[in-house]
C-alpha cells in the first residue's frame, strides 16, 4: 500500500505519516526497488493507534508508550488501563486550571465598563496598577 493509501485509510495526512516515521514510532515501511515506501498491516494498525490516541490527547511521548504497549505480547490490560487513567487525571486537571481561569477572566470582565473610555480594569489588573498611578485592587 502506497502512503496516499494509507492517508486514506487512517485519516492521516501524508505529511503527517512522514512525521511519524522520522521520529521513529512507527516500523520503518519496507522500500520498493523504486524507492518508494510500501506499508502493510502493521504499519496501518501503528499509524491508526497513533490518530486516535491524539485525538484523545495523548501527547507524542505517551503515544510511544502505547505502541511499545501494542507490540509488547506480554503486555497487561492493566497497564493499558492505567496509562489511560493518568491521561484522564491529566485531562481533569487541566479543566480545572482552564475552568480558573475562565472565572478569573468572566470576574475582570464584569469589572470592566466596555464603554468609549480609556479605564480598563482588565489591563489595570493585567499590569497590577491603574491609570492614576495606584496599585490596582482587581
Amino acid at each position: 500500500m502506497n502512503i496516499s493509501q494509507v492517508a486514506e485509510k487512517t485519516g492521516l495526512s501524508s505529511k503527517a505519516i512522514r512525521f511519524y516515521e522520522e521520529k521513529g514510532l512507527i516500523t520503518p515501511p519496507n522500500r520498493s526497488l523504486n524507492g518508494y515506501r510500501t506499508y502493510n498491516s502493521r504499519n496501518i494498525e501503528e499509524l491508526t493507534l497513533l490518530r486516535q490516541a491524539r485525538l484523545v490527547g495523548f501527547t507524542l511521548e505517551e503515544c510511544k508508550e502505547l505502541l511499545a504497549l501494542f507490540h509488547n505480547a506480554d503486555r497487561r490490560s492493566a497497564d493499558v488501563k492505567a496509562r489511560t487513567l493518568e491521561k484522564v487525571a491529566d485531562i481533569d486537571k487541566h479543566i480545572a486550571e482552564l475552568t480558573q481561569m475562565r472565572e478569573r477572566l468572566m470576574e475582570l470582565v464584569a469589572l470592566c465598563p466596555g464603554d468609549s473610555g480609556a479605564d480598563c480594569p482588565i489591563i489595570d489588573s493585567f499590569t497590577g496598577c491603574c491609570r492614576h498611578g495606584k496599585e490596582a485592587s482587581y
